[in-house]
């Protein structure tokens, strides 16, 4: 199947421009209504982030569901997972969320959920598509959806939150610096963290419509990193703007991104004989995790970018752990999607129960050097990628010389008009050269 409009993760783009524009989404919400609800009156849940467009496509979602005879239930502001979450247990036949994750706030998006908080399957991602060539065809009024209200969505989520954690274990005596990225985290993160008992220093908790992720958050550690060390805190968290991704800092303020915290987990879960089957990563996990988990006698396999890929590789296998190094981390015997704070929450319960600081938990992974460039691209380009000769062979030129001791990723990027080129290997100045001549290559073709 060929899909015009839906990525690796919903749909996504600059707001004003096809198709993330008021009537666009207007045509989606009813198209949504009519596969994902039918004549289901559960009601299709919407939650957004907080970026200054989330109102307008908030309010044409909600008329686009009504005119296909769904009932709507809105939640404000809520991260993804929260969202995911609410769909299960408020029993909606559906859930979207408003937002571009990571992405600045001049872009937007659009996520669904099935019933069971989980991403759409491709097959009804294809429907939903084929119905947007529908005409736009409104319900008689005597069957028009309504919408409400859920009042108390976030003090339900912080409940669940907190409930992921075994019974009794607190955070009490850890001090911790936390980054909400001016997100849909920005009131949910530190109360659930505060209410297990930790003391929270928080930046990135005044969002204004417009600073979502602006130099902060899980893409901008550096922010949270400063913070660590400036507060004096024991460990250091940043999340992103919708609240899927997480990463960390020790006290020191030195980076730990997803690989490592997946590292830690599946590890400890190991150690303990707790870990169900083996670990699920992506073709950029670095090649360091796979290798520690080697050594542990942890099964570990690949796919292709993207959490629903994931998803679908843990499911086939009956396992429960994987997830990328940007921190978007799947523990599906805790919940359904990847959930930046409970990522956290498993991180950190680690800690307490082992007495361990974050960086002593990591010293068993060794990263291999990899650096990963990002070339602009006309969204038309990325599709030229595999028949360009002139890159073709500068990649082959690339592989022949790392000759084995080393890996080449280029790819288009899924939610953005980018190549990435990555390179990895034992050697980084070797690494950083190969990535730069490659990156050149592709900016000469295709670049913008």
């Amino acid at each position: 199947m060929s899909r015009k409009y839906f990525g690796t993760d919903g749909v996504r783009g600059r707001v004003g421009e096809h198709p993330i524009t008021a009537d666009w989404i207007l045509r989606l919400g009813r198209a949504a209504g009519i596969v994902l609800a039918g004549n289901d009156k559960r009601g299709v849940v919407i939650g957004k982030d907080t970026r200054v467009s989330g109102y307008m496509f908030e309010s044409a979602l909600e008329a686009g569901l009504a005119a296909a005879g769904a009932n709507v239930l809105l939640l404000g502001p809520m991260p993804t997972p929260a969202v995911a979450y609410l769909t299960r247990t408020l029993y909606a036949c559906a859930g979207i969320v408003i937002s571009a994750s990571h992405n600045p706030y001049e872009d937007n998006g659009i996520k669904f959920f099935s019933a069971e908080g989980e991403k759409l399957p491709d097959a009804v991602e294809q429907a939903i598509e084929d119905e947007l060539d529908q005409p736009f065809v409104t319900v008689d009024s005597a069957h028009m959806g309504k919408a409400s209200r859920v009042d108390d969505a976030a003090g339900r989520y912080i409940e669940f939150c907190k409930g992921t954690m075994p019974f009794g274990t607190l955070l009490s005596g850890i001090r911790i610096a936390l980054d909400c990225a001016h997100g849909s985290t920005y009131r949910v993160a530190p109360a659930v963290l505060r209410e297990l008992g930790a003391k929270v220093h928080v930046i990135g908790n005044n969002p204004n419509g417009m600073n979502i992720n602006d130099g902060c958050g899980s893409n901008n550690p550096g922010a949270m990193q400063a913070h660590v060390v400036e507060s004096g805190a024991d460990v250091g968290i940043a999340l992103d703007g919708d609240g899927d991704r997480v990463v960390f800092a020790d006290r020191e303020g030195n980076l730990v991104d997803g690989d490592e915290l997946l590292y830690i987990i599946a590890s400890t879960r190991k150690q303990e004989g707790s870990l169900t089957g083996g670990v699920v990563g992506t073709v950029m996990t670095n090649f360091g995790l796979e290798k520690a988990l080697a050594e542990l006698g942890v099964p570990f396999v690949r796919t292709a970018v993207g959490d629903r890929h994931i998803h679908r590789a843990l499911v086939e296998r009956d396992w429960v752990l994987g997830g990328e190094a940007s921190g978007h981390l799947l523990s599906l015997d805790r919940t359904s999607t990847g959930d930046g704070i409970v990522s956290a929450l498993q991180i950190l319960e680690i800690m307490v129960r082992t007495g361990k600081s974050l960086s002593e938990l990591r010293d068993g992974m060794l990263k291999y050097p990899q650096i990963m460039i990002n070339v602009p691209v006309s969204a038309s380009a990325r599709e030229q990628l595999s028949d360009s000769e002139n890159i073709n062979r500068a990649l082959r030129d690339v592989e022949n010389e790392l000759n084995g001791k080393g890996r080449v990723i280029l790819r288009p990027s899924g939610t953005e008009p980018l190549i990435r080129v990555t390179l990895e290997g034992s050697d980084s100045s070797q690494v950083e050269r190969l990535a730069s001549q490659l990156a050149d290559t592709v900016r000469a073709e295709l670049g913008s």
